[in-house]
């Protein structure tokens, strides 16, 4: 195996995992904070009370959730994009496993926004609590 010439530009020892779990854990502190939010709101007002102070704070959920999503997949991307390369990354080099998590934090990104999308929709259809 030979060394790879770019394994000096990556920081590999500042890297790790966590960056990959981000826009998941964003999703799912999201759907917590639109489901608390919602049945606290409902609980107090009433089944027949309108839902449209709760809908303004999962908007405000939605937005800041998604903000969060974008920085990290644009971090994944810039990591993805960092050196140049062709699919696939099936090597086993430095290079190789830094664009490969970069890709898949990318990857999990767009699920993670298309998730909190998903989970803001009732809030904007239903327009009372009961």
């Amino acid at each position: 195996m030979t060394p790879d010439p770019h394994a000096h530009r990556l920081p590999e020892h500042h890297e790790s995992l966590w960056r990959l779990i981000v826009a998941p854990a964003l999703w799912a502190l999201h759907f917590l904070a639109c489901y608390l939010t919602a049945s606290i709101w409902c609980a107090k007002a009433g089944l027949a009370a309108t839902l449209a102070p709760a809908r303004w704070a999962i908007v405000v959920y939605t937005l800041l959730a998604l903000i969060g999503i974008a920085l990290t997949a644009r971090s994944g991307l810039r990591r993805h994009r960092r050196v140049p390369g062709a699919l696939p990354f099936d090597e086993p080099t430095a290079l190789d496993r830094h664009r490969s998590l970069g890709f898949a934090t990318v990857l999990l990104s767009g699920l993670s926004a298309l998730a909190t999308i998903f989970v803001a929709l009732p809030a904007l259809f239903f327009p009372q609590c009961g």
